[in-house]
């Protein structure tokens, strides 16, 4: 059987995992009275929940006699990290372009390592049957990227087909019949090159490690793409790092490929088959894992360095221990490290005091996943607010920028320009979108977009899409102003009663409501000045025996404003921490004492 193996590309919400749905339903690898969910790659809950793909994922389809491996990657460049590995195993790519945005960001990033690499991408114009779909501008703008990342020719003479993911549909006109993906079928057929097999399976066994994940039952399994030779099970391999060290030598206990969305056991692996193999110990991704015959090293590709830093602490609040189970520090270490093993886009470095780590990684989102996981687990912690890093490039200090695209209605479109100016944004392009919508791309500091997305979508009513994605790094460009409003912090230890919470509501906006657990130094809300506040939530009203000349009203507290884990990490201060537990998320500051708190502030000035 002939054998394909492809990766879909796309920048977030372009449609790749809604694609890879109708792939599988039309190669007949679901039965047709089969119970499928939506997505069926996003199998992760917070994949499913948030909507969007975080672990590239594989599968195999059977059509016409020939076996497509698909890989499935991620679009927030935040998960860069996972496309730069999975495009080193493939053999061609399809680029999913939204007829009606056309290409974004990550579309820009993604294309740009596909081209690197030499691959040949296929263009899927998809959505054109969107009401506000330009099939032959995005095109177009398609073509323009292209010649800007330095395709060659071969790359720019790339063929083109018109879908809808969602009606399961691809043709090679937009007056196509519209009745299924056959001609995307087709085309990755004839366009994507077979792995060169008969000549490889002669050569000793070859595999480079791209992913990394665990099975209750067999332990860790890495996958990857089978270079050369063949590989059985029960054969006696070894592991190698880059340069060429041996990491440990093993029997594979199993090999699995890929069959649908499932996973299942073969006896031979061979030249141009992607599989998962399971028996190692400490082998892990970018890894070879070769014969023992073999000396040398794969290649693998470089990872982007990562732009920020947030640090992870044991959790030392009053309400610590109450809810998670996790909270010794060499636990929360040893889950980091291994989050490390998997993530080659995540380091992770020990602070001097010993009981916080310093975790690095490709963006906020980035971070909040892995902290989201995190509680999920059982886990408390302390997190602060993200730091970026800088570099040193001939003795001047450089700092990360990224490409900020956003697309909002023309009202809003003068505050969004105003906000990106006043966080040292240089902007690079404006131009109408049609449809009331203006699209605006600016280069801002990493630093000055943390904390930006909440108060953009305050400033567009909601409306407003903002993308981002690494640019370059550039000389350190000055001061950014923090956040303007100071916050309310609790003075006392206790629950909070709604009575005090009423008399304290002119003071600012509430983050909690009555009856919650607070204590000193906990942030309960925003003041309305610049300033920082602190308050007794647990002050109740005084009783006398004195019967007052008409009925109490009952007291109406305003809804408080409950602030996400990531909007959290990007609200705190230098001097603040989020406390984050499996089923709580509170703001606090570093030092809880009051009395503590002003001698140090007293000192630093």
């Amino acid at each position: 059987m002939e054998l394909r193996n492809i990766a879909i590309i796309a920048h977030v919400d372009h449609g790749k995992t809604t694609l890879v749905d109708e792939l599988l339903k039309q190669s007949g690898e679901f039965r047709d009275n089969q119970n499928t969910v939506e997505r069926a790659m996003d199998s992760n809950d917070l994949e499913r929940e948030r909507g969007i793909t975080i672990l590239a994922k594989a599968t195999s389809v059977v059509w016409n006699n020939v076996r497509f491996n698909i890989v499935d990657t991620p679009g927030h460049a935040d998960f860069g990290g996972e496309v730069e590995r999975i495009l080193s195993m493939v053999d061609g790519v399809v680029l999913l372009v939204d007829a009606a945005e056309g290409p974004m960001p990550q579309t820009k990033f993604v294309t740009s390592k596909a081209l690197a690499l030499g691959l040949k991408p296929i263009v899927v114009l998809n959505k054109v049957d969107k009401q506000d779909a330009e099939p032959d501008r995005s095109l177009n703008e398609v073509f323009d990227l292209f010649a800007n990342l330095g395709a060659n020719d071969d790359q720019l003479d790339f063929p083109v087909l018109y879908a809808s993911g969602r009606s399961g549909w691809a043709d090679d006109s937009l007056e196509g019949p519209r009745k299924n993906l056959d001609a995307l079928f087709k085309l990755i057929e004839t366009h994507v090159p077979t792995p060169i097999q008969t000549k490889k399976k002669q050569e000793p066994f070859k595999m480079l490690a791209t992913t990394l994940s665990g099975d209750n039952f067999l332990g860790r399994l890495l996958t990857g793409r089978v270079e050369t030779g063949t590989l059985k099970t029960g054969q006696s391999i070894k592991a190698i790092n880059r340069d060429g060290e041996l990491v440990e030598t093993f029997r594979v206990n199993k090999i699995l490929a890929f069959r649908g969305l499932q996973q299942q056991p073969i006896d031979v692996a061979e030249a141009g088959d992607i599989v998962s193999i399971a028996g190692m110990s400490k082998a892990t991704v970018a890894d070879t894992i070769a014969d023992t015959t073999v000396t040398e090293a794969i290649p693998a590709q470089p990872i982007d360095p990562p732009t920020i830093t947030v640090t992870f602490g044991i959790n030392d609040s009053p309400l610590a221990g109450r809810d998670g189970k996790k909270v010794q520090g060499r636990v929360i270490r040893d889950r980091l490290l291994k989050e490390c093993e998997s993530n080659v886009a995540i380091k992770v470095a020990d602070t001097p005091g010993g009981e916080a780590f310093d975790v690095s990684g490709r963006g906020e989102l980035q971070m909040g996943v892995l902290i989201e996981n995190m509680r999920r687990e059982g886990f408390e912690l302390s997190i602060s607010r993200p730091r970026v890093i800088y570099r040193d490039v001939d003795g001047v200090k450089n700092e990360p920028v990224e490409e900020v695209t956003i697309d909002v209605d023309d009202e809003y479109s003068g505050v969004v320009i105003e906000k990106l100016s006043l966080r040292k944004g240089e902007m690079v392009e404006l131009k109408t979108s049609g449809l009331g919508k203006t699209r605006i791309v600016s280069l801002v500091p990493s630093r000055g977009l943390i904390g930006y997305h909440s108060e953009f979508m305050t400033d567009t009513r909601g409306t407003g899409i903002l993308n981002r994605v690494f640019h370059s790094w550039e000389p350190y460009k000055g001061s950014i102003s923090g956040r303007r409003q100071g916050v309310l912090i609790s003075m006392e230890n206790g629950s909070s009663v709604a009575y005090a919470i009423f008399n304290l509501e002119d003071r600012g906006k509430f983050f909690i409501g009555a009856g919650e657990d607070v204590y000193e130094g906990m942030i309960i809300g925003e003041h309305n000045r610049d300033n920082d506040l602190e308050v007794n939530p647990l002050k109740g009203k005084k009783l006398t025996n004195v019967r007052a000349s008409g009925t109490d009203e009952a007291v109406r507290l305003t809804t408080p404003t409950i602030l996400s884990l990531e909007q959290s990490i990007a609200y705190i201060d230098d001097d603040e921490l989020v406390e984050v537990t499996p089923s709580k998320i509170r703001l606090r500051k570093r030092i809880l004492g009051s009395v503590d708190r002003k001698r140090s502030q007293k000192i630093a000035s």
